[in-house]
């Protein structure tokens, strides 16, 4: 079992690996990066696949030259007593867009994740298909990210798991109003969307440092991946398909790091 003065030194590890890149980033072009008129096309097959985002843009090339890369095989955790997570989450006017990568809601302002004693913002949350993480070389049938930032601008992303099973309400509303082509955002005032609805009733989580799985893949983030999985129906899954039918980046090699598991 790893203590918490181990952690404290792995996770200044993944910090220093941020600060050797050289590299500023600007955290609305690393969230949203080509999903404006004027950025770099990006997709995930083909020329412009995930092979590729590498070659495609001298500010993509972490994508290619990284170390600390997501998604990963989530394999041969070390036990650790990491502190349980603690999110304040408020519920939002549902602001959804289609970016042309996935279905994203933006949220309001106010809701807190605290990850080592920091308070981190929730910006938003986007699905993938099939799931970017793997565990022991599994797959699920999606996967959520809730993006948070903090203070400084570093990043930490939940991911939960979605597999097939019962219909999810808190998704539902969501669902009912996702757009099925690229569009600016819409902001459906009376729709509130509660993100501690998301979240799965276990909190034992992995965590890990590593990157932004879309370009420019900077390797800024916290990542704390739930173990639980949580249902969604196969008519939900299969609408979501039916717009991106795969928007998952292949996992990564782990390289140095080495992956955290709560107790």
């Amino acid at each position: 079992m790893m203590n918490r003065r181990q952690l404290l030194k792995y996770l200044s590890i993944g910090t220093a690996g941020v600060a050797t890149t050289g590299m500023t980033w600007n955290l609305h072009s690393l969230v949203l990066a080509g999903e404006k008129k004027g950025k770099v096309s990006w997709g995930y097959i083909g020329q412009e696949g995930a092979e590729n985002w590498g070659g495609l843009s001298a500010q993509f090339l972490s994508c290619k030259i990284g170390r600390s890369q997501s998604p990963i095989d989530l394999k041969s955790p070390i036990s650790s007593d990491l502190t349980n997570l603690k999110t304040n989450y408020k519920s939002s006017p549902l602001k959804i867009i289609n970016n042309g990568h996935t279905i994203q809601v933006n949220y309001e302002s106010g809701s807190i994740l605290m990850l080592d004693g920091e308070p981190y913002e929730l910006l938003q949350f986007h699905f993938h298909t099939p799931s970017e993480h793997t565990v022991d070389g599994k797959s699920y049938p999606m996967e959520v990210h809730l993006v948070h930032k903090s203070e400084k601008g570093s990043l930490a992303v939940l991911g939960i798991f979605l597999k097939e099973g019962q219909e999810n309400q808190a998704l539902q509303p969501i669902w009912q109003k996702m757009p099925t082509k690229q569009s600016k955002e819409t902001t459906i005032s009376n729709i509130k969307i509660d993100a501690a609805a998301l979240l799965p009733k276990s909190q034992q989580f992995y965590r890990y440092y590593g990157s932004l799985t879309t370009p420019p893949c900077s390797e800024i983030v916290n990542w704390i991946v739930f173990k639980e999985p949580v249902e969604m129906s196969r008519a939900q899954i299969k609408q979501f398909a039916q717009i991106f039918p795969m928007n998952a980046r292949p996992v990564q090699k782990l390289y140095r790091r080495f992956v955290l598991e709560s107790n």
